[in-house]
This record gives structure tokens, C-alpha cells and sequence, in this order.
């Protein structure tokens, strides 16, 4: 397929793609707002552990 075909296809996927999404009402952006939020304070907090973990043997009281 050419440089150009493909620039065409993708463009149209594109548009075929925008045409599909639509803005989330409030209650679905404050949904997916505290998931993510939950989900990151949980990476956060396991960060933290480990990290805790790894001074501790590092500093021989484990």
C-alpha cells in the first residue's frame, strides 16, 4: 500500500472513530475520576511498602 492509501486509511479510521465518541455525563467523569484515583493511591501505597521493606533490610533490622 502506498505512503498516501495509508494516510487515507488512517485519516478515515479517524474520523470514523470521532464520529463514535461522545462527552461523559458528570456522573461518569466522577466515576472514572475516583477509580483512578483509588488505583493510583494503591500503586502509592505499595510504592511506599516496598520501599519501607527495602531500608529496613538494607539497614540489617529484618
Amino acid at each position: 500500500m502506498s505512503i498516501q492509501g495509508r494516510i487515507k486509511k488512517a485519516y478515515s479510521e479517524t474520523r470514523r472513530i470521532l464520529r463514535l465518541t461522545r462527552k461523559p455525563k458528570k456522573s461518569e467523569y466522577e466515576e472514572t475520576a475516583k477509580i483512578t484515583g483509588l488505583g493510583m493511591t494503591v500503586i502509592g501505597l505499595v510504592g511506599f511498602i516496598v520501599f519501607i521493606i527495602s531500608e529496613l533490610i538494607r539497614e540489617g533490622h529484618i
